[in-house]
């Protein structure tokens, strides 16, 4: 089968905001993506029940694959800084099939994880007035879906305006960790800690877990709370210098986030001990909120910073993971992935516009109706986050690898980054989607269950075969031919951004 390449004819690409962010912003982009406060939240306590003295390792050892797959995602955006990313690569490493999955993994991914954070937002508001609902409440429905249309808003007025929010909500972020971090240490050193323990270099020691369930649990669920940092690749069409910045800023991200979550898991547990009573973090009552547990003995009547800080993480995330997904959602409507409407970028603020309203009605459809259903639906789809996250970003890497193949031999350089470790990261991710699967068909493993097998396997991987079902049928409509043919995306397709000038006129005298 011949291939055709198609030209875009605009001299700005996709229409998008060149050149709006530095190597800073998008760094505190990718920051804020990830919730950093949140994800510690969240995942602190159920890795100390994991491995209990080794969950700092356990960060440390989650935070390799998520290194190797930074290094995919830049040498990929240097040879192709497209806003699609992992659809635009997939496509042109394995063409169309796959690309079209790896797009729909990043949508899976963003619409779960915002009804996420829009709860998590909604819950901490309300803790700030000292009331506490039900979390299919209708009052916290509201403040929900107010959380996602606003941050919807701000996604849609422009990327500029949303760096300089991400720079005031991270700000705080890191300002409430740091005084987390100093209040822990000065108690311990003070001796006034509840249960202080001294620091142990076995604490990283990776040949120190008991068993390997347990090791496998916590790097799995310490390998998610990095997900986020590629939002600034998805963002590379309107960065500054574009081929160079969006992968430097992904692995500086995912750097600062290994210090992060290290410095903060042994600040913790050298205040608190790995107990099972009182604030210990093998108190499973503690595990899913360790910081409300801990808040007023380690800051008194500043307790309500630590509140304030996972507000700000869970809206800040609820901004910036509307990002990705909008802007992958324009990228495959610009080359045929999706019907033509998915590539109206607007005239004035030259955002996505059409992409990014879906993405926040999508959300809150999803949201509130999966709340009313069943708060526990909810909850399993979650948790099944993980098999969306992994599943795209082995993509990732595996595109790089066969993207690069004719390059691999001509220097060690180009071996180690552009084969090597792409393809470590890759196996290693697969490898966590297995056993993800594996751990998600127990009944116990989750909240529910569906066709008497765990509810978070059925909803995980149901979710993705929904992506094939989807695909499919936009197979059958005329504007999607080109594309399943290979000839409006193809390894010899331009990449549409405005440094590369003036692409001329397509294959049948207009647009893509």
């Amino acid at each position: 089968m011949t291939t055709t390449p198609i030209h875009l004819q605009r001299p700005d690409g996709k229409g998008l905001a060149a050149g709006t962010l530095g190597l800073w912003g998008s760094t505190v982009i990718g920051l804020a993506s990830t919730a950093p406060v949140y994800s510690l939240v969240a995942t602190l306590g159920f890795v100390v029940l994991a491995v209990g003295a080794q969950a700092p390792i356990a960060f440390v050892i989650a935070f390799v694959p998520m290194l190797f797959i930074a290094f995919a995602y830049r040498e990929l955006n240097r040879a192709v800084p497209d806003c699609g990313t992992t659809f635009t690569w997939g496509t042109k490493a394995f063409g169309p099939w796959v690309g079209w999955m790896g797009g729909w993994g990043v949508a899976v991914a963003g619409m779960v994880v915002l009804a996420n954070l829009a709860q998590i937002a909604s819950i901490y508001f309300w803790a700030l007035f000292g009331l506490e609902f039900e979390n299919n409440d209708w009052r916290i429905l509201l403040v929900a879906v107010a959380f996602i249309a606003a941050m919807t808003w701000v996604s849609w007025r422009g990327v500029e305006i949303g760096e300089r929010i991400q720079n005031i909500l991270l700000a705080i972020q890191y300002l409430a960790l740091a005084i987390f971090v100093v209040a822990a240490l000065w108690q311990f050193f003070a001796g006034t800690a509840p249960n202080p323990t001294p620091f142990d270099i076995a604490w990283l020691n990776p040949f120190g877990f008991a068993d390997w369930s347990g090791f496998t649990e916590a790097v799995l669920l310490a390998l998610f709370i990095y997900w986020g940092w590629d939002t600034c690749l998805a963002l590379n069409e309107e960065t500054k210098d574009p081929k160079r910045t969006p992968g430097r800023a992904a692995l500086l991200t995912t750097v600062i986030l290994l210090v992060t979550y290290v410095s903060v898991t042994i600040a913790a547990m050298m205040y608190a001990g790995l107990g099972e009573d009182g604030v210990g973090l093998g108190n499973e009552s503690n595990a899913d909120d360790f910081f409300l547990a801990i808040k007023d003995g380690l800051l008194g009547p500043f307790g309500w910073v630590l509140v304030i800080a996972v507000l700000i993480s869970a809206v800040s995330s609820t901004q910036t993971t509307i990002l990705p997904t909008a802007r992958g959602t324009l990228a495959m409507g610009v080359y045929r992935a999706l019907p033509a409407r998915f590539k109206d970028v607007h005239p004035v603020y030259r955002t996505p516009s059409f992409s990014t309203l879906v993405m926040g009605v999508v959300a809150v459809v999803y949201y509130v109706g999966m709340s009313l259903i069943s708060d526990n639906i909810l909850q399993d789809s979650i948790l099944s986050l993980g098999l969306a996250i992994a599943f795209y970003y082995a993509i990732t890497g595996y595109a790089c690898v066969w993207y690069f193949r004719a390059e691999l031999f001509r220097s060690a350089g180009a071996f180690v980054v552009k084969g090597l470790l792409p393809l470590l990261g890759a196996l290693m991710l697969t490898y966590a989607f297995i056993q993800s699967a594996i751990d998600m068909w127990d009944v116990d493993y989750g909240y529910t269950v569906l066709f008497g097998i765990g509810g978070t396997f059925v909803i995980g991987i149901g979710a993705l075969a929904v992506g094939v079902v989807l695909m499919f049928v936009w197979f059958l409509f005329p504007r999607a031919k080109r594309f399943f043919r290979g000839e409006s995306l193809n390894r010899d397709t331009e990449v549409l951004v405005p440094d590369e000038g003036d692409y001329g006129r397509s294959v049948d005298g207009g647009l893509i």
